[in-house]
Protein backbone atom coordinates (compact mmCIF):
# COMPACT_ATOMS: atom_id res chain seq x y z
CA UNK A 1 0.00 0.00 0.00
CA UNK A 2 1.18 3.52 -0.77
CA UNK A 3 -0.16 7.04 -0.50
CA UNK A 4 -2.38 8.45 -3.20
CA UNK A 5 -0.68 10.63 -5.79
CA UNK A 6 -2.44 13.66 -4.29
CA UNK A 7 -1.11 12.92 -0.80
CA UNK A 8 2.40 12.22 -2.11
CA UNK A 9 2.38 15.63 -3.79
CA UNK A 10 1.20 17.25 -0.55
CA UNK A 11 3.86 15.46 1.48
CA UNK A 12 6.71 16.62 -0.74
CA UNK A 13 5.33 20.17 -0.82
CA UNK A 14 5.34 20.35 2.98
CA UNK A 15 8.47 18.34 3.68
CA UNK A 16 10.68 20.01 1.11
CA UNK A 17 9.46 23.42 2.26
CA UNK A 18 10.52 22.52 5.78
CA UNK A 19 13.87 21.33 4.45
CA UNK A 20 14.24 24.58 2.51
CA UNK A 21 13.66 26.59 5.68
CA UNK A 22 16.13 24.47 7.69
CA UNK A 23 18.74 24.63 4.94
CA UNK A 24 18.55 28.43 4.84
CA UNK A 25 19.01 28.47 8.61
CA UNK A 26 21.97 26.08 8.65
CA UNK A 27 23.56 26.60 5.21
CA UNK A 28 24.20 22.90 4.61
CA UNK A 29 23.51 22.49 0.87
CA UNK A 30 24.61 25.16 -1.61
CA UNK A 31 22.61 26.49 -4.55
CA UNK A 32 19.14 25.54 -3.34
CA UNK A 33 16.78 28.29 -4.44
CA UNK A 34 13.44 26.52 -4.06
CA UNK A 35 11.98 23.45 -2.30
CA UNK A 36 11.71 21.52 -5.58
CA UNK A 37 15.47 21.62 -6.06
CA UNK A 38 15.97 19.01 -3.34
CA UNK A 39 15.01 16.37 -5.93
CA UNK A 40 18.41 16.95 -7.57
CA UNK A 41 20.44 16.52 -4.36
CA UNK A 42 22.45 13.45 -3.44
CA UNK A 43 21.25 11.05 -0.75
CA UNK A 44 24.26 11.97 1.36
CA UNK A 45 23.36 15.67 1.27
CA UNK A 46 19.73 14.99 2.13
CA UNK A 47 20.63 12.64 4.99
CA UNK A 48 22.85 15.30 6.54
CA UNK A 49 20.03 17.82 6.27
CA UNK A 50 17.39 15.55 7.77
CA UNK A 51 19.77 14.47 10.56
CA UNK A 52 20.22 18.11 11.54
CA UNK A 53 16.47 18.67 11.40
CA UNK A 54 15.55 15.77 13.66
CA UNK A 55 18.38 16.48 16.07
CA UNK A 56 16.85 19.95 16.45
CA UNK A 57 13.06 19.40 16.26
CA UNK A 58 12.43 22.88 17.61
CA UNK A 59 13.14 23.97 14.04
CA UNK A 60 9.69 22.59 13.28
CA UNK A 61 8.17 24.94 15.85
CA UNK A 62 10.14 27.82 14.37
CA UNK A 63 8.90 27.00 10.87
CA UNK A 64 5.28 26.86 12.06
CA UNK A 65 5.61 30.16 13.89
CA UNK A 66 7.12 31.95 10.88
CA UNK A 67 5.04 30.06 8.27
CA UNK A 68 7.23 31.31 5.42
CA UNK A 69 5.18 29.48 2.75
CA UNK A 70 1.78 30.70 4.03
CA UNK A 71 0.50 27.20 4.58
CA UNK A 72 -3.05 26.60 5.77
CA UNK A 73 -3.78 25.59 9.40
CA UNK A 74 -4.38 21.99 8.26
CA UNK A 75 -1.04 21.89 6.46
CA UNK A 76 0.76 23.35 9.46
CA UNK A 77 -0.90 20.72 11.65
CA UNK A 78 0.62 17.97 9.51
CA UNK A 79 4.07 19.54 9.86
CA UNK A 80 3.59 19.95 13.61
CA UNK A 81 2.76 16.23 13.90
CA UNK A 82 6.23 15.42 12.58
CA UNK A 83 7.62 16.18 16.02
CA UNK A 84 6.32 12.67 16.82
CA UNK A 85 8.86 11.17 14.40
CA UNK A 86 10.69 7.86 14.78
CA UNK A 87 14.34 7.88 13.69
CA UNK A 88 15.87 4.45 14.14
CA UNK A 89 17.52 1.43 12.57
CA UNK A 90 14.50 -0.74 11.69
CA UNK A 91 13.87 -4.04 9.96
CA UNK A 92 11.61 -4.06 6.95
CA UNK A 93 10.08 -7.31 8.07
CA UNK A 94 7.00 -8.16 6.06
CA UNK A 95 4.99 -6.87 3.11
CA UNK A 96 1.27 -6.95 3.86
CA UNK A 97 -1.72 -5.88 1.80
CA UNK A 98 -2.43 -2.62 3.62
CA UNK A 99 1.07 -1.63 4.76
CA UNK A 100 4.64 -2.81 5.20
CA UNK A 101 5.85 -3.89 8.63
CA UNK A 102 8.83 -1.90 9.93
CA UNK A 103 10.06 -3.74 13.03
CA UNK A 104 11.90 -2.04 15.88
CA UNK A 105 13.78 -4.85 17.64
CA UNK A 106 14.81 -2.71 20.61
CA UNK A 107 13.19 -3.33 23.99
CA UNK A 108 10.22 -3.06 24.02
CA UNK A 109 9.80 -4.10 20.37
CA UNK A 110 7.30 -2.32 18.16
CA UNK A 111 5.86 -3.11 14.74
CA UNK A 112 4.85 -0.17 12.55
CA UNK A 113 2.49 -0.39 9.58
CA UNK A 114 4.07 2.00 7.05
CA UNK A 115 2.82 3.29 3.69
CA UNK A 116 5.13 3.89 0.75
CA UNK A 117 5.26 7.07 -1.33
CA UNK A 118 5.75 6.93 -5.12
CA UNK A 119 6.91 3.30 -5.37
CA UNK A 120 5.99 0.20 -3.40
CA UNK A 121 8.64 -0.94 -0.94
CA UNK A 122 8.94 -4.32 -2.64
CA UNK A 123 9.68 -2.62 -5.95
CA UNK A 124 12.39 -0.56 -4.26
CA UNK A 125 13.98 -3.20 -2.04
CA UNK A 126 13.08 -6.61 -3.41
CA UNK A 127 11.40 -9.57 -1.78
CA UNK A 128 14.28 -11.00 0.29
CA UNK A 129 13.31 -9.91 3.80
CA UNK A 130 14.18 -8.83 6.44
CA UNK A 131 16.23 -5.80 5.42
CA UNK A 132 17.76 -3.39 7.92
CA UNK A 133 17.29 0.28 7.05
CA UNK A 134 18.01 3.68 8.55
CA UNK A 135 14.51 5.10 8.62
CA UNK A 136 12.65 8.21 9.64
CA UNK A 137 8.96 7.48 10.13
CA UNK A 138 6.50 10.36 10.11
CA UNK A 139 2.80 10.74 10.91
CA UNK A 140 0.70 11.78 7.94
CA UNK A 141 -3.09 12.12 8.23
CA UNK A 142 -3.32 9.46 10.97
CA UNK A 143 -1.13 7.08 8.99
CA UNK A 144 2.60 6.38 9.03
CA UNK A 145 4.92 7.08 6.11
CA UNK A 146 8.69 7.25 5.70
CA UNK A 147 10.44 10.48 4.84
CA UNK A 148 11.47 9.47 1.27
CA UNK A 149 15.05 8.42 2.21
CA UNK A 150 15.64 4.77 3.02
CA UNK A 151 19.30 3.67 2.99
CA UNK A 152 19.73 -0.04 3.70
CA UNK A 153 22.55 -2.02 5.31
CA UNK A 154 24.25 -4.89 3.42
CA UNK A 155 23.49 -7.43 6.14
CA UNK A 156 22.14 -10.96 5.66
CA UNK A 157 20.42 -12.87 8.46
CA UNK A 158 20.65 -16.59 9.16
CA UNK A 159 17.82 -18.91 10.12
CA UNK A 160 18.30 -18.51 13.89
CA UNK A 161 18.18 -14.71 13.67
CA UNK A 162 15.12 -14.83 11.43
CA UNK A 163 13.42 -17.04 14.01
CA UNK A 164 14.36 -14.57 16.76
CA UNK A 165 12.98 -11.70 14.68
CA UNK A 166 9.70 -13.56 14.25
CA UNK A 167 9.47 -13.99 18.02
CA UNK A 168 10.18 -10.28 18.43
CA UNK A 169 7.44 -9.49 15.90
CA UNK A 170 4.95 -11.64 17.83
CA UNK A 171 5.88 -9.85 21.05
CA UNK A 172 5.49 -6.45 19.39
CA UNK A 173 2.01 -7.37 18.15
CA UNK A 174 1.07 -8.69 21.58
CA UNK A 175 2.24 -5.53 23.33
CA UNK A 176 1.02 -2.82 20.95
CA UNK A 177 -0.71 -4.45 18.00
CA UNK A 178 0.42 -3.14 14.62
CA UNK A 179 1.06 0.56 15.19
CA UNK A 180 -0.58 2.48 12.36
CA UNK A 181 -0.53 5.97 13.88
CA UNK A 182 2.42 7.58 15.65
CA UNK A 183 0.00 9.79 17.56
CA UNK A 184 -1.50 6.75 19.35
CA UNK A 185 1.30 4.46 20.56
CA UNK A 186 0.39 2.75 23.80
CA UNK A 187 0.39 -0.77 25.13
CA UNK A 188 -2.77 -2.80 24.66
CA UNK A 189 -4.71 -3.69 27.77
CA UNK A 190 -4.16 -7.33 28.71
CA UNK A 191 -5.32 -9.61 31.51
CA UNK A 192 -2.94 -11.89 33.38
CA UNK A 193 -4.50 -14.80 31.47
CA UNK A 194 -3.66 -13.07 28.15
CA UNK A 195 -0.09 -12.54 29.32
CA UNK A 196 0.30 -16.17 30.39
CA UNK A 197 -1.02 -17.43 27.05
CA UNK A 198 1.52 -15.22 25.26
CA UNK A 199 4.34 -16.59 27.43
CA UNK A 200 3.25 -20.13 26.52
CA UNK A 201 2.76 -19.47 22.82
CA UNK A 202 6.10 -20.85 21.65
CA UNK A 203 9.11 -22.75 22.91
CA UNK A 204 11.14 -19.55 22.61
CA UNK A 205 8.70 -17.70 24.85
CA UNK A 206 8.60 -20.51 27.39
CA UNK A 207 12.39 -20.35 27.67
CA UNK A 208 12.55 -16.55 27.93
CA UNK A 209 9.66 -16.13 30.36
CA UNK A 210 10.12 -19.24 32.50
CA UNK A 211 10.18 -17.35 35.80
CA UNK A 212 7.21 -15.18 34.84
CA UNK A 213 5.26 -18.32 33.91
CA UNK A 214 6.01 -19.89 37.30
CA UNK A 215 4.95 -16.73 39.14
CA UNK A 216 1.61 -16.52 37.30
CA UNK A 217 0.83 -20.24 37.57
CA UNK A 218 1.46 -20.15 41.32
CA UNK A 219 -0.69 -17.05 41.79
CA UNK A 220 -4.06 -18.53 40.71
CA UNK A 221 -5.32 -22.14 40.36
CA UNK A 222 -7.14 -21.18 37.13
CA UNK A 223 -3.79 -20.34 35.55
CA UNK A 224 -2.60 -23.92 36.13
CA UNK A 225 -5.35 -25.08 33.76
CA UNK A 226 -4.26 -22.52 31.14
CA UNK A 227 -0.66 -23.64 31.58
CA UNK A 228 -1.44 -27.29 30.92
CA UNK A 229 -3.90 -26.65 28.11
CA UNK A 230 -1.58 -24.34 26.20
CA UNK A 231 1.51 -26.47 26.79
CA UNK A 232 -0.25 -29.62 25.63
CA UNK A 233 -1.53 -27.76 22.57
CA UNK A 234 2.05 -27.41 21.31
CA UNK A 235 2.56 -31.15 21.82
CA UNK A 236 -0.64 -31.83 19.87
CA UNK A 237 0.80 -30.22 16.76
CA UNK A 238 3.85 -32.50 16.92
CA UNK A 239 1.74 -35.61 17.51
CA UNK A 240 -0.59 -34.66 14.69
CA UNK A 241 2.31 -34.73 12.23
CA UNK A 242 3.60 -38.05 13.60
CA UNK A 243 0.16 -39.67 13.43
CA UNK A 244 -0.26 -38.61 9.81
CA UNK A 245 3.19 -40.01 9.04
CA UNK A 246 2.16 -43.49 10.23
CA UNK A 247 -1.15 -43.37 8.38
CA UNK A 248 -3.53 -42.30 11.15
CA UNK A 249 -5.63 -39.59 9.57
CA UNK A 250 -8.78 -39.27 11.68
CA UNK A 251 -9.82 -39.53 15.31
CA UNK A 252 -9.84 -37.72 18.63
CA UNK A 253 -6.93 -37.68 21.08
CA UNK A 254 -6.09 -36.34 24.54
CA UNK A 255 -2.63 -35.27 25.67
CA UNK A 256 -1.32 -34.72 29.19
CA UNK A 257 2.29 -34.45 30.29
CA UNK A 258 3.40 -34.48 26.66
CA UNK A 259 1.99 -37.96 25.92
CA UNK A 260 -1.26 -39.24 24.40
CA UNK A 261 -3.33 -40.72 27.23
CA UNK A 262 -6.62 -41.40 25.41
CA UNK A 263 -8.02 -41.72 21.91
CA UNK A 264 -11.31 -42.54 20.26
CA UNK A 265 -13.49 -41.99 17.23
CA UNK A 266 -15.48 -39.15 18.87
CA UNK A 267 -14.81 -36.35 21.33
CA UNK A 268 -17.40 -37.73 23.76
CA UNK A 269 -15.66 -41.09 23.75
CA UNK A 270 -12.33 -39.50 24.67
CA UNK A 271 -13.97 -37.46 27.43
CA UNK A 272 -15.53 -40.59 28.92
CA UNK A 273 -12.11 -42.26 28.98
CA UNK A 274 -10.53 -39.25 30.66
CA UNK A 275 -13.31 -39.17 33.24
CA UNK A 276 -12.52 -42.79 34.12
CA UNK A 277 -8.72 -42.63 34.25
CA UNK A 278 -7.83 -39.15 35.57
CA UNK A 279 -8.16 -37.91 39.15
CA UNK A 280 -10.64 -35.07 39.52
CA UNK A 281 -7.97 -32.41 40.05
CA UNK A 282 -6.35 -33.21 36.67
CA UNK A 283 -9.37 -33.69 34.43
CA UNK A 284 -9.23 -30.10 33.18
CA UNK A 285 -5.51 -30.30 32.37
CA UNK A 286 -5.72 -32.68 29.39
CA UNK A 287 -5.89 -31.12 25.94
CA UNK A 288 -8.28 -32.78 23.48
CA UNK A 289 -7.77 -32.38 19.74
CA UNK A 290 -9.23 -33.79 16.56
CA UNK A 291 -7.02 -35.25 13.86
CA UNK A 292 -8.49 -34.48 10.44
CA UNK A 293 -7.66 -36.05 7.12
CA UNK A 294 -5.23 -33.92 5.11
Amino acid sequence: MKLSDEDVELFYKLYHSLWFYVNKKLNLIDDIDSPNEFFKCSIEELMELRDKLFKTPQLIDSFIEVNPMNFSPDELEIIKSWKNFIKEKLLIFRYLKNYTIFLDINDPPKAYGVLALNSYFEEMLGSNLPIMVEAVLLPFKNRIIYDSILPSYPISFGGDMRSDFNGTYQEAKFRYGIIRSLNMTKELEKTDADILRFYLRSERNREIYGQEIDDLVNSDPEFLKIYHQDTEKSHARKYGRKLHDIGVNTGWFAILGGIIIASGSTEDEVKRILNNILPDEKKDFAYIFQLKRK
